[in-house]
């Protein structure tokens, strides 16, 4: 009996022991910064990883704030772009489902070192690009996010304008009518620039209020958005009592062959819409309280958002030209149609809701943090968020509007290939070449593990100029037109790959 006990005594240690053993040969699912670096001029609070105690996003963060930025007026009109290049409406739909599909795959990649390591965007960036070349891929994407804040936020100035219209007719010309020159104003109402510098001045107000305002803004306005956006489309449908000719209608493809040079350009496209998330949501995610939490409320919200929204766009677009005559496919328009104040002010508010909110988890997060990396010293979060703010009026946001086919075709198609190159060297590094671990303390010093040479690994510097050459060459070179077309697809197969052979042949590995 003395024998058996020991024997299972035995076997309980030893079995104890093993799963020591594989306990400390796991992967811990948070890493948390212990060594004080608030000295480091590459540190700012902002910057710094966010404390394992703060890191209380779940599941239903990540997807309402996917659901709020998806329920915007781009989203809307997205699918209105592609049936204009030919297709119908089932065409268009299922580009837009398999854009975001494919996109979501480098979203997810990006997202764990956040919130394994809590650490933001451009600090992620330091791994791979070295802690001064960081600033190459953070003022990329920063430049293309004032681009985008500028377009959301004019969006929902015009909302403003309509809201403002609906309650006060005097409003629309009462500082007199459309602006004839100068020419980069021309063709708006002076009020319409005041409403636009209304809106624009609430998204100030909010960054400067910091992420926790905007995590509250996120949580209330998806349901709002997505329940105002149905009753919409329930009203349309009633009132057409059909779905119009949109819904009906035929593409104007007859053949594959013919098919085809649209289809990959726009497939481009739609990844490029949110190819600019794909690379800094590390800026959220690094808020996580777990992998599973971030990625089930990804998975769950993105395409399936994206798909839903643009088809409600379709639907209304489509009845609305039996219930007024022709197609809008602008819903602030659409909207200005009705003459019941009440109904235009609540319509134009969720309009605002919804602007609001995707433009300062989608364009506001990311170029605050990519300026604050450049000056940590000398800029906070909130004065970056100012500068973002400035641009997106300088870059005129109401001219990239202007034409629904050049703002898929030469906007979203054209910046996608410079994202897809940043995030092939982001994806190969953290998961290829150092298989998931960081030195997190050497993220924020000048001299360490990330310094390279002067602070600059030229070889992800190299590896992204490469991928962005053969993505953009066919701007000029007419030989490499179908890569133009292709371009994320271009940037990050070639520039991840030879980044990979880089770091392994060039003696890349520190």
């Amino acid at each position: 009996m003395a024998f058996e006990t020991d024997t299972a005594n035995g076997e309980l240690a030893a079995a104890k022991d093993a799963r020591s053993e594989k306990s400390e040969r796991e992967e811990p699912e948070y890493v948390e910064l212990t060594e004080n670096l608030s000295s480091s001029p590459l540190w700012n609070e902002d910057l710094a990883p966010v404390p394992i105690k703060r890191r209380n996003w779940t599941t239903y963060n990540y997807a309402a704030l996917w659901i709020s930025m998806a329920h915007c007026i781009p989203t809307y009109m997205l699918a209105s772009g592609l049936i204009s290049a030919g297709m119908n409406w089932w065409q268009a739909l299922t580009t837009i489902l398999l854009g975001n599909t494919i996109v979501l795959v480098p979203i997810l990649l990006n997202s764990h070192p956040g919130t394994k390591y809590g650490i933001p965007f451009p600090v992620f960036a330091r791994a791979s690009y070295g802690t001064v070349g960081s600033n190459l891929p953070a003022l990329m994407r920063a430049i293309v996010a004032c681009g985008w804040f500028g377009i959301q936020a004019w969006i929902g100035g015009q909302a403003v304008h309509v809201l403002i219209r609906s309650m006060w007719p005097a409003w629309q010309e009462l500082l007199g009518g459309a602006i004839g020159s100068p020419r980069i104003l021309s063709g708006y109402t002076p009020t319409e620039y005041i409403s636009f510098l209304i809106f624009w001045a609430l998204n100030i107000y909010i960054i400067y209020r910091g992420m926790d305002l905007l995590r509250k803004v996120e949580n209330w306005a998806a349901p709002f958005v997505l329940m105002m956006a149905a009753a919409l489309m329930v009203w349309a449908l009633w009132k057409a009592k059909g779905l119009g000719a949109i819904v009906e209608g035929q593409g104007h493809f007859n053949s594959l062959s013919e098919f085809m040079p649209v289809f990959v350009p726009s497939l481009t496209a739609m990844i490029g819409y949110w190819a600019t998330l794909s690379l800094n949501m590390p800026d959220f995610t690094r808020f996580g309280r777990s992998q599973r939490d971030q990625v089930a409320g990804q998975v769950v919200a993105l395409p399936a958002t994206m798909t839903v929204f643009a088809a409600m766009g379709v639907i209304i677009t489509s009845a609305s030209v039996i219930i007024f005559g022709r197609v809008i496919w602008d819903p602030v328009l659409l909207i200005g149609e009705f003459r019941q104040p009440v109904v235009v002010a609540i319509s134009m508010f969720t309009v605002v809701v919804a602007t609001l909110s995707v433009n300062i988890a989608a364009n506001v997060v990311s170029p605050a943090n990519d300026f604050a990396n450049a000056f940590p010293r000398w800029i906070s979060f909130r004065v970056g968020g100012l500068i973002t703010g400035l641009l997106g009026i300088v870059m005129q946001p109401w001219r990239l509007l202007a034409d629904a086919s050049q703002y898929i075709y030469s906007w979203l198609l054209g910046y996608s290939g410079g994202l897809g190159s940043i995030a092939g060297v982001l994806i190969a590094d953290y998961w290829l070449v150092r298989r998931k671990q960081l030195l997190v303390a050497d993220l924020y010093k000048s001299e360490g593990h990330y310094t390279y040479t002067g602070g600059w690994n030229w070889r992800a510097v190299f590896a992204t100029l490469l991928g962005c050459a053969l993505a953009w060459g066919g701007l000029v070179i007419p030989a490499l037109k179908p890569l133009y077309d292709y371009g994320w697809f271009v940037g990050f197969f070639v520039s991840g790959a030879s980044y990979f052979l880089l770091m392994n042949a060039v003696g890349g590995r520190q």
